[in-house]
């Protein structure tokens, strides 16, 4: 996480505006990349299991699987939102007050 403060700090240089800036289009950019990786994976494996378990056991085990997946991509996207805050609010800058 501290790398995107630092890839943005040689990026903006110096402006703290655009510091900002890039923390967080660098850490969405990294998290939507995760998402689709991970995402495309969890899909993957669970139509693999659907289909398998489908083959083996019968119609019976094909119910329910639109609900199963929904949780696992609505726990995924939490998971990944909750590291993409904590990468902006590590590697975020406020500006100086003077006084």
């Amino acid at each position: 996480m501290k790398r995107i403060g630092i890839a943005a700090s040689r990026i903006s240089k110096g402006n703290l505006f655009l510091y900002n800036f890039y923390v967080i289009l660098i850490s969405a950019l990294f998290s939507l990349s995760i998402f689709l990786v991970a995402g495309a994976t969890v899909v993957l494996a669970l139509m693999v299991i659907k289909y398998a378990g489908t083959a083996i056991l019968g119609a019976e085990f094909a119910v329910g699987w639109g609900m199963i997946m929904t949780v696992c991509m609505v726990l995924l996207t939490t998971v990944i939102t909750l590291f993409n805050l904590a990468a902006i609010l590590i590697n975020i800058k406020m500006p100086k007050l003077r006084g």
